[in-house]
């Protein structure tokens, strides 16, 4: 028997519990406000993720009980996605997900960014980057400093990426868990702890 997307019963099946298993329905935003929020409930740390400043401009009433924005800016460029305390410790970090299955665009960071993250580490905080390649579905936990020899390299003429396998060498990766999808604190716990 046919189906729309004319694959077999069988294939389709598989086909879709591939797919489900891939990305588990999940961005990787949505997986670490998940373990934040275990985090949270369950007194371990107080990580959030950061608004975006936006100045609303304009706004339409099509009903007197709901609004529509319909036109806003950023107030200013954001730094990172998260920041919060853990073991007395400043957490600030960036996440980012890519499907490039060899390397890892610079251009999906900011350069003020990257100043915020060099600000973080040079005032005793724990700042980092957390990657995760699509593609492959590993998350990796990348030390800020890793980044910044990188980025200064692009500065000055050199790869304008971190290739995948430095980041499987230099970087952690993150298991994928039930509770704590994201347990970056596992590593932050090896590395400065």
């Amino acid at each position: 028997m046919q189906y729309p997307n004319g694959l077999k019963k069988n294939s389709f099946q598989q086909t879709r519990s591939r797919e489900s298993f891939s990305n588990r329905g999940m961005t990787l935003e949505e997986d670490i406000n998940e373990t934040n929020n275990y985090y949270l409930h369950t007194n371990k740390a107080i990580i959030h993720k950061k608004p975006t400043p936006v100045q609303i401009v304009r706004v339409h009433y099509p009903k007197r009980s709901a609004a529509v924005i319909t036109e806003g800016y950023f107030k200013q460029a954001s730094t990172t996605d998260y920041n919060g305390l853990y073991r007395n410790q400043y957490i600030d970090f960036e996440a980012k997900e890519t499907k490039n299955k060899t390397l890892f665009p610079l251009a999906n960071i900011h350069e003020h960014q990257l100043n915020h993250m060099r600000s973080i580490v040079e005032h005793g905080g724990i700042s980092f980057l957390i990657i995760r390649f699509t593609l492959y579905n590993e998350t990796y936990f990348l030390k800020a400093q890793t980044l910044f020899s990188c980025w200064d390299e692009k500065e000055i003429g050199g790869k304008k990426s971190i290739p995948y396998e430095k980041i499987k060498q230099e970087g952690y990766l993150i298991p994928w868990k039930y509770t704590t999808r994201v347990d970056y604190l596992q590593i932050i716990d090896k590395l400065y702890f």
